[in-house]
């Protein structure tokens, strides 16, 4: 399959032709269908997160069909349509995850940074940390969701199901969805940028921010 591989932080990536992955018993071979540039992949290209996999396929806003399921695999069958997000893989004994806090995993593996991600043609992800997507939704459109969308939706849901005021610190990739969601759920949206960001504030403003102003 084609790839493109990071060989060394720091250096452009590589258009490889590499072997396809073979899945494990817990684990999905998925035909990529798209998958997103995040802000963290433009961190572990230019080396600024330590200790990536190397050589490493990076990406990990993957949407996917299932071509293969694992022998332990429940849940999921030849043709379903996926999402993989950054986390990977959590090992299920830490104090974290016995808690059912394993984004805290300290022995966690991240997609596209500590196992391989979707810049290729195909990959492979844990089921346990994949999710169906409907068929309905375009592939490109959908990729964000498996991160930018996944953060903001934690905060939203944290912030409780009668508020009707809202307030985004930060408008970035996650706030500009949830700001959509909020405006569609009829609340009232106010978004805070850096001091003098007046493009972003145009933008929250287009998005339905009743008021957009500098976080100052």
């Amino acid at each position: 399959m084609h790839a493109m591989v990071l060989e060394a932080p720091g250096r452009p990536l590589q258009y490889r032709e590499v072997p396809r992955p073979e899945p494990g018993p817990s684990e999905l071979l998925l035909k990529v269908q798209a998958c997103g540039v995040c802000r963290t992949d433009l961190h572990i290209v230019d080396g600024e997160l330590p200790g990536p996999k190397r050589p490493l396929i990076p990406g990990h806003e993957i949407v996917g069909t299932v071509v293969q399921v694992g022998g332990e695999v429940k849940g999921f069958a030849r043709g379903d349509r996926v999402g993989v997000p950054w986390l990977g893989w959590t090992c299920g004994t830490c104090r974290y995850c016995r808690r059912d806090r394993e984004n805290l995993c300290e022995n966690a593996l991240f997609t596209g940074y500590t196992r391989d991600g979707g810049y290729a043609e195909y990959t492979v992800a844990d089921a346990r940390f994949c999710f169906h997507l409907p068929e309905t939704y375009d592939p490109v459109s959908a990729a964000p969701l498996l991160c930018a969308g996944l953060i903001g939706h934690r905060s939203y849901r944290m912030a409780g199901e009668h508020v009707q005021r809202l307030g985004l610190y930060g408008f970035g990739a996650a706030a500009h969805i949830i700001a959509q969601v909020a405006r569609h759920q009829g609340r009232d949206v106010y978004a805070f940028t850096r001091p003098g960001d007046e493009a972003g504030q145009a933008f929250a403003r287009r998005l339905g921010a009743v008021w957009a102003g500098g976080s100052d």
